[in-house]
């Protein structure tokens, strides 16, 4: 068993040995080499695409690790923006969720460059090196080929010495040598051609793949930043009007400010105080009312007479003008008695769209909530995205606040103010 590995072992540096002998003496031009320009073609052709097939896989792998890294700066910029956008500013859920489609893009870009561009570019270039161990292999049939080729046409090139043993030995090692070289060489005469000719589609499907997920999460992330663009900009909408100041200071203009919706709170005094007699001026002085509804009424009273008397000079159309203001007190009266039933109306601004049809008394109408609102004071009301809330009136009108709304959650009986542009009317 010894002797046999060290018989081999023997063998094989005798023909490592050989190799390098023919080598040099082809270098030298002592002897001839076996010419295939052809194959010099293919060879030369196949160096060509191995390099052309590295390069690509390294830059490659160079452009997903860069991917990667803008992957995990992005996730970290869009978790800061989530932090830092207030919780009661419009939009924060919004944020939240187009953050999320915004890493699930990347992920899905990053997974298509592994599986679809990467993978395929690697087994594309593995069929590379085992190609030039084939192509190495022929290199070396080829020298023993011409090495038993000399070794035969030197036994033939003296007769007299010619040992028949030997030359029978030589033309047999001979023969095995160029069947070995030429299959090899046969055999690569097909496969380097072939292997050359497919580097068109490869790189077109290749590239179609890498471009087509490149327009794809392009164009996706674009849909994504163009609605946090939106958010964005309705912020700042919200911002100019005010709804984010400070709450509870009477300088700025916040939407829970009393100051801020004064111009929707109309004048509730009692009906009656606009209604007065129609007396003139000795019954007013008689009288000794000297309240500024009474004063106001009887000066009016005392001009229409005294213009009365000076246009007519008559004591007709004294009692002619006594009696229209007497008319016009009763539709004074009228429209102050149906005051309350428009009030609502005044105070409570109904949006387009919203049904105030079958609803519970109380009710103005019904909201849907598009965003989360976590409430921030005891008296405000919080919610969840797509939850029902019924609007009614404030227990005291003057609390009513710009911007805000009273309402209940339908189905958990819980009261409180919520801000109107976290809902949509139904």
């Amino acid at each position: 068993m010894a002797e046999s590995k060290g018989a081999l072992i023997a063998k094989t540096m005798q023909k490592h040995a050989g190799r390098a002998k023919e080598k040099f003496l082809q270098n030298l031009g002592k002897v001839d080499r076996t010419a295939d320009d052809i194959f010099d073609e293919h060879l030369l052709n196949f160096t060509r695409q191995q390099y052309a097939a590295t390069r690509l896989q390294k830059e490659f792998n160079n452009y997903i690790r860069c991917v990667r890294a803008v992957q995990a700066a992005s996730k970290t910029l869009m978790d800061s923006l989530n932090e830092i956008y207030e919780s009661q500013w419009t939009g924060h859920d919004l944020l939240y969720v187009q953050a999320q489609n915004l890493d699930m893009l990347w992920q899905d870009f990053t997974h298509k460059l592994a599986d679809q561009v990467l993978l395929p570019l690697n087994t594309y270039q593995s069929q590379f090196p085992e190609m030039r161990k084939k192509v190495d292999k022929r290199g070396r049939k080829l020298v023993d080929y011409d090495s038993q080729r000399h070794a035969f046409q030197s036994l033939q090139s003296n007769p007299k010495k010619r040992d028949e043993l030997k030359v029978t030995r030589g033309k047999e090692l001979l023969d095995e040598a160029k069947r070995t070289y030429e299959q090899l060489n046969s055999e690569l005469h097909d496969e380097l051609p072939a292997l050359y000719d497919s580097r068109v589609l490869f790189l077109v499907t290749n590239l179609q793949t890498l471009f087509a997920a490149e327009q794809v999460f392009h164009a996706e992330s674009a849909k994504v930043f163009s609605e946090l663009e939106a958010i964005v900009d309705k912020l700042a909408n919200d911002s100019q009007r005010g709804s984010y100041s400070l709450k509870n200071n009477s300088d700025s203009q916040s939407p829970k400010s009393p100051n801020a919706n004064s111009a929707l709170i109309i004048n509730t005094q009692p009906a009656h105080n606009n209604i007065s007699p129609a007396l003139d001026d000795s019954t007013a002085a008689a009288t000794g009312d000297s309240s500024p509804t009474t004063q106001l009424n009887g000066n009016a009273n005392s001009n229409a007479n005294s213009n009365a008397n000076s246009n007519a000079n008559s004591n007709v159309n004294s009692n002619a003008n006594s009696n229209d203001n007497s008319l016009n007190n009763q539709d004074e009266s009228t429209k102050n008695a149906i005051l309350p039933a428009k009030r609502v109306e005044e105070l409570y601004d109904i949006p387009v769209g919203a049904t105030t049809d079958n609803l519970p008394a109380g009710v103005l109408y019904r909201v849907k909530a598009t965003y989360k609102y976590n409430r921030e004071d005891v008296d405000e009301l919080s919610f969840e995205v797509g939850e029902i809330i019924r609007v009614i009136e404030y227990d005291d009108p003057e609390e009513q606040e710009e911007g805000w709304l009273m309402g209940i959650k339908e189905g958990a009986n819980e009261k409180g103010m919520f801000p109107a542009n976290f809902t949509k009317p139904l």
